[in-house]
């Protein structure tokens, strides 16, 4: 064990300015959690790990699939910070950080502003007294798709009226992307970018990445991105090398037989991303 859980948020804070950003992938099974665990190592570069909310569904509770994702944290070579990712429900965000989890996105972008404010204030104090790192979204207001339904973009003055009425860590925001894209054709506005790197001062995160062509993820860092949210992208890898391997062995029954060829597809897209994002130009 190297000691470097990365429960500091100053690895993210830190990047803000640096023109480099930091990815953070999705785990929604063990595979996952322990290819971007590898690909990191590979990377010889931070990362973060995320739980969403809906994995959470998927696995009828927090606490089991968290022991596993920081246990790997705590035994990796590299800084891995373990995150909550699109908790809506603030129950779900007590009980990480009651397990230990120092890193959480409260999400409320769904809510009218005032509500978004309100609920995301209260989020905040009880996560600081913790020591916790919270991330928020913010994109239209009272957006019925929160920040990262397609056109809905994030107005640089709310959204800096926001961090400073919330004290969020670090900010979601609605530049052009969408979660869940099969396709890699999102063009992100990066003058939006570099105006809300402006007017806001905590690190922009930028959601629904796996839509995003390269060379439109370096241009975002470049303008002003500093934490990339990828999850589409690496069940696509695990899921076409499962496809492949069943193809070619139509008998296989032993799910290691396939899924570890599916772990290792993972593994090389977080090391190619993260390098991609440490190294944007």
């Amino acid at each position: 064990m190297n000691g470097q859980t990365a429960t500091d948020p100053a690895i993210v804070r830190d990047l803000r300015g640096s023109g480099r950003a930091i990815g953070a992938f999705n785990a929604i099974m063990l595979e996952h959690a322990e290819a971007v665990v590898a690909g990191a190592e590979d990377a010889g570069l931070p990362v973060i790990l995320q739980i969403s909310q809906n994995a959470v569904r998927y696995h009828g509770s927090l606490a089991p699939f968290a022991a596993a994702c920081q246990r790997l944290a705590e035994a990796a070579t590299v800084p891995v910070i373990v995150h909550l990712d699109h908790a809506e429900d603030e129950t779900l965000i007590h009980q990480a950080v009651d397990l230990g989890i120092r890193s959480v996105m409260f999400d409320a972008a769904t809510l009218p502003y005032a509500d978004n404010v309100a609920r995301t204030r209260a989020v905040v104090a009880h996560c600081h007294a913790a020591g916790c790192w919270v991330e928020a979204e913010l994109g239209e207001v009272g957006g019925k798709d929160g920040a990262h339904a397609p056109g809905v973009r994030t107005d640089p003055a709310q959204a800096a009226a926001f961090v400073t009425a919330t004290g969020v860590d670090a900010l979601a925001v609605a530049v052009g992307s969408s979660h869940a894209m099969n396709s890699r054709d999102a063009v992100l506005d990066d003058d939006l970018i570099a105006r809300l790197r402006q007017a806001v001062p905590v690190p922009l995160v930028l959601h629904g990445s796996s839509g995003v062509p390269e060379d439109g993820l370096r241009r975002a860092v470049a303008h002003g991105i500093t934490k990339v949210n990828v999850g589409t992208l690496l069940n696509r890898a695990l899921t076409g090398e499962v496809r492949a391997v069943l193809a070619d062995h139509a008998g296989l029954t032993d799910p290691r037989k396939y899924l570890a060829p599916g772990r290792d597809a993972v593994r090389a897209e977080v090391t190619r991303t993260l390098r991609l994002l440490a190294r944007p130009r």
